[in-house]
C-alpha cells in the first residue's frame, strides 16, 4: 500500500463527540495502524513510518523521535500495543497545548489567540503570519482550528510543548542563490547561545555555494551579456557562449565563481550582525518589543546594504574576473593589486550607488509576491499542509523574476560601471551618463540585456539550493519541523 490516504487519515480518525468510547478510537487506530503496517507483520517501522507520511514532510529525525518516544522494548519498532499508547499519550499532551492557546476557552483557537500565545514566547508574527497558520490548520473554512483539527494536524508530530509548537510555526528561512538581499529570520536567545545560527546560517551558506556554483555558467553569460552585449560580440546568448568557449575553453565558463563564493560567509555574517543590532536600535528602550512586518524588512534592507558596503570590493573583483581574458590575471591577489595600482581605491566602489538602489525594489517585490502567492494557495487549500516542494520553487521562481525585471537595469548600470576601466576605449561615466547612453544607443531593451541567462537560472539554482540545505542541515544537526514552510531564496 502507498501513503496515507489524507482524506482517512485526517478526517476518519476524528471523533463524532466526546463521549465517543475509548473501544471505538482504539478501533480506529487499528484502522490507521493497518495503513501504515505496509508489510503486514504487525509491526511499524522508520521506512513505513516515512512512505506513509511522505504528504506530511516530516523529517527522518522526527520520526525516530516519535518511534523512540513510543517504543517501551527498544525494539527500533512500533507494535500495535506500543503505536496506540503512544497515540493516547501525545493526544494527553496536544490537549495541554490546545488550552493553553484557547486564552476564552471557548473550544476554538482564532488567529489573535495564535498571535497572542507565539508573542508571549517572544515570536513575533503579524496578523496575517497568524491567519496563514491558521489556513494550514482548519479544514472546514469557520477560520478558527477546534480540537480535533488540532489533534489531527499534530498526530504524528513528536511536538511535546508550545515552545517546539512556536519553533515549528514560525520558522520560515531563506536561502540564497546570489541574487540581492536575503532579509535575515529571527531567532530566539536560546538558538543564537546553543549555536544553533550559525549552524543555520551554515547550511544556507553551503547550499548558496553550491547552487551558485552550478549556475556559473549562466551566470558568466549574464555578465558578459551586460557588459558587452552591443560591441564586439554583439547577437545572441548562444554566440555569446560560443565567444567563451572558443577564447578560453570550457572552464572559462567559472570565470569569477570563486570570489563569488568566497563572500557568501563574509556577507551572511556581517548581515545577521547587522540585522540584530539595527532590530536593537529600532526597538529603544522596550527591548522586549516585537518589530512589525515593516520595522522588520527596514533592519533587513539596512542589514543588507551593510554587508553589500563591507564586501562590495570583491563584487567588483568577480566581475573583473567574470569577464578577464585568458592570462590576464594570474588570481584573485592578481587582481586586486592591478586594480589597485591601476585604478586606485575608488575602483573598488564603482557602480556602488546603482547597487544599493537596486536593493530596496529587488527585496519588495520579491517579498511581496512570494507572500501572496503563497496566502494565495493557502486559501485555496484550507486545512492541508504547507505548501511542497514544488510549489515554493515556483512561488520563488516566479517572485524572483518580478524582482529581477523592476531591478534589472540598476544591475545592469552596476556591472557595467564596475568593468569600465577593463574595456579599452570605454568612457568613464556616471550613473546617470550611462542611464541615457544605453537608452539612446540601444534603446530600452538595452537596460534588459542578459537578462534571458539570468531568468534561466532561477529554477535550477532554487531547487539545488534546497536540496542541498535539506541535507546540510541534516548533517549539521540543524533540526528544522516545518520544513514544508522553507522559504526558497532567488
Amino acid at each position: 500500500m502507498g501513503p496515507l490516504r489524507t482524506s482517512f487519515t485526517w478526517a476518519h480518525c476524528q471523533d463524532s463527540d466526546s463521549s465517543v468510547s475509548d473501544r471505538e478510537r482504539e478501533k480506529r487506530w487499528a484502522e490507521l495502524f493497518d495503513q501504515l503496517d505496509l508489510n503486514k507483520d504487525g509491526r511499524i517501522d522508520i521506512m513505513e513510518l516515512r512512505a506513509g507520511l511522505a504528504k506530511q514532510g516530516f523529517s527522518k529525525k522526527s520520526l525516530e523521535k516519535m518511534v523512540a518516544a513510543g517504543d517501551t522494548n527498544n525494539d527500533g519498532v512500533l507494535d500495535f500495543e506500543e503505536f496506540t499508547q503512544y497515540l493516547r499519550a501525545h493526544e494527553k499532551q496536544l490537549k495541554l497545548m490546545f488550552h493553553r492557546v484557547d486564552k476564552n476557552s471557548d473550544g476554538h483557537i482564532d488567529a489573535a489567540e495564535i498571535q497572542d500565545c507565539l508573542r508571549s514566547m517572544g515570536v513575533s508574527v503579524s496578523m496575517k503570519d497568524a491567519t496563514r497558520i491558521l489556513l494550514s490548520m482548519d479544514k472546514d473554512g469557520t477560520m478558527t482550528i477546534d480540537w480535533h483539527e488540532w489533534r489531527d494536524y499534530f498526530l504524528f508530530n513528536p511536538l511535546t510543548n508550545m515552545e517546539e509548537v512556536a519553533r515549528y510555526w514560525k520558522r520560515s528561512m531563506m536561502l540564497d542563490i546570489g541574487e540581492q538581499l536575503t532579509v535575515p529570520d529571527d531567532f530566539s536567545e536560546e538558538e543564537k547561545k546553543s549555536g544553533y545560527v550559525w549552524r543555520q546560517l551554515l547550511a544556507g551558506a553551503m547550499a548558496g555555494s553550491v547552487s551558485r556554483t552550478g549556475t556559473a555558467p549562466l551566470d558568466r553569460i549574464k555578465v558578459f551579456r551586460q557588459v558587452h552585449g552591443s560591441s564586439d560580440v554583439r547577437g545572441s546568448v548562444k554566440n555569446s557562449f560560443n565567444f567563451m568557449l572558443k577564447e578560453g575553453g570550457p572552464w572559462s565558463l567559472w570565470r569569477g565563481n570563486g570570489v563569488n563564493v568566497l563572500k557568501i560567509a563574509p556577507e551572511t555574517a556581517i548581515k545577521f550582525t547587522a540585522y540584530e543590532q539595527i532590530k536593537n536600535i529600532i526597538r529603544g528602550s522596550n527591548e522586549s518589543r516585537n518589530l512589525r512586518v515593516h520595522e522588520r524588512f527596514v533592519a533587513g534592507s539596512l542589514a543588507g546594504a551593510t554587508a553589500q558596503t563591507a564586501i562590495y570590493p570583491m563584487e567588483v573583483l568577480k566581475t573583473r574576473l567574470t569577464l578577464r581574458k585568458t592570462g590576464q590575471y594570474s588570481g584573485i591577489t592578481d587582481c586586486a593589486k592591478q586594480i589597485l595600482q591601476r585604478e586606485g581605491v575608488t575602483a573598488f566602489y564603482k557602480g556602488y550607488i546603482p547597487n544599493l538602489l537596486s536593493i530596496v525594489p529587488y527585496a519588495g517585490i520579491d517579498l511581496a509576491v512570494y507572500e501572496t502567492l503563497k496566502f494565495s494557495w493557502l486559501n485555496r487549500n484550507r486545512g492541508m499542509v504547507d505548501p511542497g516542494v514544488m510549489v515554493l520553487v515556483g512561488c520563488g521562481a516566479v517572485s524572483s523574476t518580478c524582482g529581477q525585471l523592476a531591478s534589472y537595469p540598476l544591475a545592469l548600470v552596476r556591472t557595467r560601471m564596475q568593468a569600465q576601466a577593463s574595456i579599452k576605449g570605454t568612457p568613464k561615466l556616471s550613473m546617470l551618463a550611462l542611464f541615457r547612453n544605453i537608452l539612446i544607443q540601444e534603446g530600452v531593451s538595452g537596460l534588459y540585456r542578459g537578462i534571458s541567462p539570468n531568468l534561466l537560472k532561477v529554477i535550477p539554482a532554487v531547487s539545488v539550493s534546497y536540496v542541498v540545505y535539506e541535507y546540510t542541515r541534516i548533517m549539521l544537526g540543524v533540526e528544522i519541523e516545518g520544513r514544508r514552510g522553507v522559504r526558497v531564496k532567488s
